[in-house]
């Protein structure tokens, strides 16, 4: 299995070298040459297996110049009970009418991106052994909130590695902000940046593609890579979970094999959801591909209407790991959608960083419509939502969770459409404490954000995860805030002590 550039599918190399350079020198994104089939017999036989096994299949499709003993390694270092507290790895709550809610945040940040970020460094470190081995790996994050505290507790103290983690400064939920700036760890950085997600994500871009940044570390030896979905190892690990969770409900006898189901998925860099199509293209059987935004819902329109416009008003939401104007994985899926024109995504993603839009043909346009639905929320929906779902159902969503729920309630009633559905569940609720309080409770509100919890504990008889109350007593040790232009000042800095 190769992989070749979004923009230069002359491009190819291995998954090794995907997995540790993470953006191809271009600029463009790394994607399978070919999706790799699931046969009928293979998605039976993992109905049988647990989610350690389920994981090493279907990465030896991916990953094929990995050995057998280099794969166990990952995947069993990765998904065990110490970093995640159900044996299980991804729960299913079962709701009313058909819906089933995907739990992705049983693991130590408490939300999805560790399923990924677990295994990422097992497959970064194993890759530079086969590519780059006596290289150091310089790690670039941005983060709306979740990505950079599930990447630093991945990478803290992994030999041969650092990283430096970069998000908004107003732009993540105080448990967020805790979790990143009391990390850690002798290897981590983490600093603010005055600006949005799209700021700290095109700042990580610029430095990747910097000559002088890059003359600068390799005569130190050091190599840059990203934990952020641009990475195909933090892409492909995503995948599985959708795989894994069909042939559970199968196992489970809540659906026949072959039956089709939903995915509706809370969407904001479109790498969880984009990773639910390629499941689809293996052969899970997916009706829709649902399509959930907040009130940055550049993402509903652009399906809806084929016209990507980021020049927008940005709004700072209750939901904000979705607070995102560019979605930097939707390069990926054009570029299957267009049967991999390389030349028509340099035309289109050139005109996005040149004008702030572009417009897809209408052969794409109709594929898009035929995959997906897309809708949106505002915060007072998100809330309302939270609120509705607790009092009826007994079960506490977060904020990004409840715009997956308003958004698929919305597209059963526009459609009439009672397909089973899987409805990603992306966070922990206690992330958002003061949101989901709010939702449930309103009235005034403690300023001590642990005296908050403590207030909706008792008002939804529910815990706090454990790895977020170990937060109350750590020390912060972050606390730089810098303007989006010096964010690789920042990264050589931390890089030379």
């Amino acid at each position: 299995m190769n992989y070749a550039s979004t923009r230069n599918s002359a491009l190819k190399v291995q998954s090794a070298q995907a997995i540790v350079k993470g953006l191809s020198d271009e600029g463009g994104l790394y994607v399978p040459e070919s999706i790799p089939a699931l046969s009928k017999d293979e998605i039976l036989a993992l109905c049988d297996k647990n989610y350690v096994d389920r994981a090493y299949d279907i990465f030896a499709k991916f990953l094929t110049d990995f050995s057998t003993d280099e794969l166990r390694y990952c995947v069993e270092n990765a998904y065990n009970d110490k970093n995640f507290d159900t044996k299980n790895i991804a729960e299913i709550a079962k709701l009313k009418e058909g819906r089933y809610i995907l739990e992705l945040w049983h693991g130590p940040t408490c939300a999805f991106k560790d399923m990924a970020l677990q295994i990422l460094p097992y497959l970064l470190t194993t890759s530079a052994k086969k590519t780059v081995d006596g290289k150091q790996i310089a790690i670039l994050v941005a983060t709306s909130g979740d990505t950079g505290k599930a990447a630093l507790e991945g990478f803290k103290d992994v030999p041969g590695t650092s990283i430096s983690v970069f998000y908004p400064e107003d732009g993540v939920s105080p448990m967020q902000k805790r979790q990143m700036t009391t990390q850690e760890g002798n290897n981590v950085n983490v600093c603010a940046v005055k600006g949005n997600f799209d700021d700290c994500q095109n700042g990580v871009k610029a430095i990747f593609t910097d000559k002088d940044i890059e003359a600068k570390l390799a005569a130190n030896n050091v190599l840059l890579s990203s934990a952020n979905s641009i990475n195909w190892g933090r892409l492909a690990p995503q995948i599985i979970y959708y795989v894994s969770t069909y042939a559970q409900l199968v196992k489970d006898k809540e659906i026949e094999y072959g039956e089709k189901v939903n995915i509706v998925v809370p969407t904001g860099n479109f790498g969880n959801i984009l990773a639910a199509y390629y499941a689809k293209l293996m052969g899970i059987p997916v009706n829709k591909l649902i399509c959930a935004s907040n009130a940055n819902n550049v993402l509903t329109d652009f399906i809806n209407t084929g016209v990507y416009d980021r020049n927008r008003q940005f709004f700072t939401t209750v939901s904000p790991s979705m607070d995102i104007l560019i979605s930097s994985n939707l390069e990926r899926l054009l570029y299957h959608l267009t049967g991999e024109n390389d030349a028509l995504i340099n035309e289109w993603f050139g005109a996005l960083k040149s004008s702030g839009r572009y417009e897809v043909n209408a052969d794409v346009k109709k594929k898009l419509g035929e995959l997906f639905w897309a809708g949106c929320c505002d915060d007072t929906q998100t809330k309302a939502q939270i609120r509705k779902t607790f009092e009826e159902e007994h079960y506490l969503l977060d904020t990004h969770s409840a715009v997956a729920v308003k958004v698929y309630d919305d597209y059963r009633k526009a459609t009439g459409d009672d397909t089973k559905t899987i409805i990603a569940s992306t966070a922990n609720p206690y992330k958002f404490g003061r949101a989901v309080y709010d939702a449930v409770n309103g009235g005034d509100q403690p300023d001590d954000e642990f005296e908050l919890i403590a207030k909706l504990e008792a008002a939804t008889d529910t815990k706090m995860p454990a790895p977020l109350a170990a937060t109350k007593d750590k020390a912060v040790r972050f606390e730089g805030v810098v303007e989006k232009q010096q964010m690789g000042g920042v990264v050589l800095d931390f890089l030379s002590k």
